[in-house]
């Protein structure tokens, strides 16, 4: 079982709220990328993908990671969510947008069109797999 990290127990109709959070971060990547704002927009897919995290682990197990290493979320994902190959390729998506939490954010590594691109992708085809779980 894959180390989940520290968790707090959330009301499960609180899973709404984590949502919407989470669609609020992925329009403001929109506008930021529209402004050519390359990292702040990275900064929000990812956290648009967390706060979808949370609202998948408050709706299904009544919980969300509340430690501050994001990959721990998605561990805890695993363990709340019976995983099978389409969600094992969804998690993946999440995983990749979180690696790039720390570059995008605190190397100073200035981020691109593309890599925005290539981020949204992730966040897209996450999102679509969450929102089917989520029956939105």
């Amino acid at each position: 079982m894959p180390r989940t990290g520290r968790r707090r127990q959330v009301e499960r109709s609180r899973w709404r709220q984590f949502r919407s959070v989470g669609e609020h971060f992925a329009k403001a990547a929109e506008v930021a990328t529209e402004f050519e704002y390359w990292n702040a927009a990275g900064v929000l897919l990812v956290h648009a993908a967390i706060a979808l995290t949370d609202a998948l682990t408050v709706k299904v197990g009544g919980v969300k990671s509340a430690g501050g290493d994001h990959m721990l979320a998605a561990a805890l994902l695993e363990t709340v969510v019976a995983v099978d190959a389409d969600e094992k390729k969804a998690i993946g998506h999440l995983r990749a947008l979180l690696e790039e939490k720390n570059l995008v954010s605190y190397s100073g590594e200035i981020y691109r069109r593309e890599d925005i691109r290539r981020m949204g992708r992730h966040l897209d085809r996450y999102r679509a797999w969450a929102d089917r779980l989520l029956a939105v």
